[in-house]
């Protein structure tokens, strides 16, 4: 085996040891992948996607096909009715916000059912900060129910939260943020969704940032919205989101994110349409290889003794694996050493600071060809109990794994 790094024989043993254990869980990724790789390429020949699906467009953004057969895509493809794909979108919380605003009315309740949601969107709902323009500026509610002990969903309490505050939403956040519960299964949103339709007409949102295609389907509910620089961008797509659901919905999140009585009909793609066809188009494949990276880490890092969740053998709702280090020393370690492995400014050690919207110092490790990209490989943490680090990404395997490596050098 090559040693172009120099890694030391005992991590190389390490390495080999967790390489064996996982290779069953390989077989299973190659299978995902290979499923939903076939079901991205069977809606691109269903819309017959076209060369002239990439020509930019400018000004007002009228009449553009390119724009209009992503959005019928990324709706076939999400199981969906309509979606709303915009590189416009600043991020994966910007994108949520505009779903939220355009969902919510004064007077209107939001009800989480997976505990308080995460770091970003706390400032959105109104949780902190004020005179902002939050929703509870404008008059929205905002009420949680808790997890179970466990870090499940609490479906006794869920129910007799929506019998209580009537909510006009249900809030559905897939990934763990930065805590240590386990992600959501799309069977377990699903059972969420199917026992608030029992007892309420609600709309049911899911938060799918770091989600999608990591199972063979996305949740079955009214709208769900995700992050372009994330899983379904494929590392392509410089910047974006995408709201996708019931077609009302969607068109009521583009009244916000446009303007009302214009909604989807305007904004120019740009010449952005080009790499977000394509990026969807590697996303199954490319989301296998983050997959195959966390479930690496996991391997060696529980082989070095320290807790992970989830295991290399449990199932998985994202591609986000995290590292329970302990004490700050070793996180901003890891984070150093990971970025050390990365394609690019692999020479800049990232250091912990005061990153907007989050309440603590945060350390990030992302040596990324897009700026800020957690499809590729990345870890990031803020400064605070437990001491963790959540990785995810990995544009291919071979190469994250190498970042991989990296850190448990660096905690060696």
């Amino acid at each position: 085996m090559n040693n172009f790094f120099n890694f030391p024989p005992a991590l190389r043993d390490l390495e080999a040891q967790a390489m064996a254990d996982i290779t069953p869980a390989f077989a299973e990724i190659d299978q995902l992948a290979e499923h939903n790789q076939h079901k991205v390429l069977a809606a691109f020949m269903r819309h017959r996607v076209s060369e002239s699906h990439f020509a930019e467009t400018t000004g007002y953004g009228y009449g553009d096909r390119g724009r209009d057969v992503l959005d019928e895509v990324f709706a076939d493809v999400l199981g969906c009715e309509a979606a709303l794909v915009r590189h416009s979108f600043a991020s994966g919380t910007h994108t949520l916000a505009v779903a939220l605003f355009g969902l919510l009315r004064p007077g209107d309740c939001m009800l989480s059912v997976t505990g308080t949601p995460y770091d970003t969107i706390r400032p959105v709902i109104g949780l902190s900060g004020s005179g902002m323009g939050s929703l509870a500026d404008f008059g929205v509610r905002y009420e949680e129910v808790a997890l179970t002990a466990h870090g499940k969903p609490d479906l006794a309490a869920i129910t007799q939260a929506i019998a209580t505050h009537q909510p006009k939403m249900v809030y559905i956040q897939r990934s763990r943020g930065y805590t240590l519960r386990p992600s959501l299964l799309v069977d377990e949103i699903n059972e969420i969704a199917q026992r608030t339709r029992q007892h309420s007409d609600a709309i049911v949102f899911v938060d799918n940032c770091y989600g999608e295609f990591v199972q063979r389907t996305e949740p079955n509910v009214d709208i769900i919205a995700g992050s372009l620089i994330k899983n379904p961008g494929g590392g392509l797509a410089k910047s974006g989101g995408y709201i996708a659901g019931r077609a009302d919905l969607v068109e009521l999140c583009a009244y916000r994110a446009t303007t009302p009585g214009l909604g989807s009909e305007v904004g120019a793609s740009l010449g952005q349409n080009r790499n977000l066809f394509m990026g969807l188009f590697h996303a199954p494949h490319v989301v296998g290889e983050s997959l195959k990276t966390a479930v690496f880490a996991a391997a060696l890092f529980a082989r070095m003794g320290y807790a992970v969740t989830p295991a290399w053998h449990e199932p998985r709702a994202d591609i986000i694996q995290s590292v329970t280090l302990g004490e700050p020393a070793k996180l901003i370690a890891l984070c150093q050493g990971l970025q050390t492995g990365a394609p690019v400014d692999a020479h800049v050690q990232p250091q912990p600071w005061d990153m907007p919207g989050y309440d603590s110092q945060v350390i990030m490790a992302a040596g990324a060809f897009t700026m800020g990209s957690s499809i590729e490989l990345s870890a990031d943490a803020p400064l605070r109990e437990p001491y963790a680090a959540w990785l995810q990404g990995g544009l291919n395997f071979h190469s994250a794994k190498v970042g991989v490596l990296k850190g448990a050098q660096a905690l060696l």
